[in-house]
């Protein structure tokens, strides 16, 4: 079976210098973790999940019959793109540079790729996107939101932590697209699996025929406690104030790559796609607990993704790339 293609851990467990994931580098957040660590795991969830819907659906400013719960993002793509299938959907389409799961999904399921927007009948936007960390195309946007009737899912996973820009969707526009959150990334906590999606307006039988294809208790309770945690407002402070440090750290690692002969694309976020001036050893790499992302599964071969980390994984990372350009220079 072939594997699925992410960052983070390994066979060889999880890297000391992991530039590999998109999760923010300031974390875990504190309170977050607390009420993870403190998550009553002896009984149940709510089957309902009431309260949690209703924290959420406060965060959001929406009705709670808006909120469809998930065991991940990834859990999501997959149930939606099944319920699309059933009901009749056979195109799909996702931006050219984008997260596999995407695309995957559509596979496991027997939806073709459309050529344009405008052909499919679901449709995967992310913004800011993976892994160029970049807005989504304005005209991307107005294709997908013409009178045509189709299904349009908006990845909002990394909108926590852009650095500059606005998003590509308004207010109203919003309202037309089910946004999927997934708040691990934006908290530190990618090992507590749970998402959630804000459907569009008016789509309250969707919600509850995506409710109808998923597992009972799709959330455990540390999930829930993680979910629960990110509606209030400390937590969201956290996330706002680490907004800065991010800033600077994805300064001082555009800088360095660009020291070392790297070529890097814009950015919004504290990552981005680089291409080094040869090839990487990233085996090397990894034997000094350096792990950063192969950008060849997004169809960008030759490019690594990075994200923005501490100055001492700065520091391990630009002396490993000072000693590969060495022995590479170093007659044999």
């Amino acid at each position: 079976m072939k594997p699925h293609t992410h960052g983070g851990p390994d066979v060889l467990g999880a890297a000391r210098w992991d530039f590999s994931s998109n999760a923010n580098a300031c974390g875990p957040c504190p309170a977050a973790l607390s009420a993870v660590q403190q998550a009553d795991a002896a009984h149940y969830p709510d089957p309902a999940y009431t309260r949690l819907r209703g924290a959420l659906a406060g965060l959001h400013g929406v009705d709670p019959s808006r909120v469809l719960l998930a065991a991940s993002a990834s859990e999501c793509i997959q149930r939606i793109t099944a319920w699309r299938w059933r009901a009749g959907d056979r195109r799909f389409w996702t931006p050219p540079y984008a997260y596999g799961d995407y695309a995957l999904a559509a596979s496991a399921w027997g939806l073709e790729r459309a050529d344009e927007p405008g052909r499919a009948q679901l449709a995967w936007l992310c913004d800011p996107g993976s892994p160029l960390g970049q807005g989504e195309s304005p005209g991307a946007v107005r294709g997908l939101l013409s009178d045509t009737p189709r299904t349009v899912v908006l990845d909002r996973a990394y909108a926590p932590l852009r650095l500059q820009g606005e998003g590509a969707l308004t207010a109203a526009q919003l309202d037309r697209v089910w946004q999927l959150w997934s708040p691990n990334k934006a908290l530190g906590l990618t090992g507590v699996r749970a998402a959630y999606a804000v459907a569009p307006l008016g789509a309250q039988a969707d919600v509850a025929a995506l409710e109808a294809l998923a597992a009972s208790w799709p959330i455990g309770a540390h999930g829930q406690a993680m979910l629960m945690a990110w509606a209030q407002p400390e937590v969201q402070n956290w996330v706002a104030a680490s907004r800065a440090t991010l800033a600077d750290w994805a300064m001082d690692l555009r800088d360095r790559l660009v020291r070392l002969g790297w070529t890097c694309t814009p950015s919004d976020t504290a990552y981005g796609c680089a291409k080094p001036p040869q090839a990487l050893d990233a085996a090397a790499l990894r034997a000094q607990g350096i792990k950063l992302r192969d950008a060849t599964s997004f169809g960008l071969p030759g490019w690594w993704r990075l994200s923005a980390q501490g100055p001492q994984a700065l520091a391990a990372l630009d002396a490993a790339l000072q000693e590969q350009d060495m022995n590479m220079e170093t007659p044999r």
